[in-house]
């Protein structure tokens, strides 16, 4: 996403505080964080449950932008925390959702080509499916589609277990302490965008090197 965009985004997001106060603040953040991927919102409102939301709520805990106030009461651990907890069970609910109802629901369509695309996305699941997890947190509709597309894929649910708990902890607990810091530490702010580059081209190449493994067979 074009870094303008985000900043603007985060812009509106941080205005929040000023009209619900700290303790909603939270929730709302932690709930759109949860709705993302658990509920799919994000499908239709990527930015606002991605990257700029938890961005944004580093920023409101260290104050920047806070009206009257130097100070935020917003605490970035307890905030940090919540938004990686929210993250992992967004995605765990995805994968149930996934593998309990929407496998069952294809299983039930015989068409050969919907076969032949669940019989490959096993395939990769097995042998990329834990990389495919984590690195699809830093991709905006990835890490919505990403959990379900695994349940229904029937990936191990331990791998699927930690591959979750990585992504959250390095997306949702990693971007919003980015934010934090970025508000009186600018660079951090553009390590933010080399780190999402970086998982984005591994992704890419991954991708990749799956298709070649896959299509060789």
């Amino acid at each position: 996403m074009n870094p303008v965009i985000q900043l603007a985004i985060s812009d509106q997001i941080i205005d929040w505080y000023d009209h619900i106060g700290p303790w909603l603040f939270y929730a709302v953040v932690w709930g759109l964080v949860f709705a993302g991927t658990g509920l799919f919102i994000g499908a239709f409102i990527p930015f606002i449950t991605g990257d700029s939301l938890v961005f944004a709520a580093g920023l409101v805990a260290a104050g920047a932008g806070v009206s009257n106030s130097t100070d935020s009461p917003v605490n970035i651990w307890v905030m940090a925390i919540g938004v990686g907890i929210a993250a992992w069970l967004g995605d765990q609910v995805g994968y149930t959702l996934g593998r309990h109802y929407g496998r069952p629901y294809l299983d039930k369509r015989k068409g050969e080509w919907l076969q032949n695309a669940i019989a490959k996305s096993e395939k990769f699941y097995a042998a990329w499916g834990w990389w495919a997890v984590v690195i699809a947190r830093f991709m905006p509709w990835a890490r919505v589609l990403i959990p379900a597309i695994a349940g229904i894929s029937r990936m191990n649910y331990y791998k699927f277990f930690s591959a979750n708990a990585v992504g959250a902890l390095a997306w949702g607990t990693g971007l919003t302490v980015a934010g934090y810091f970025a508000a009186s530490i600018p660079a951090v702010k553009n390590a933010s965008y080399a780190i999402a580059i970086f998982f984005i081209t591994a992704s890419l190449i991954a991708g990749l090197r799956a298709w070649y493994k896959n299509r060789a067979r």
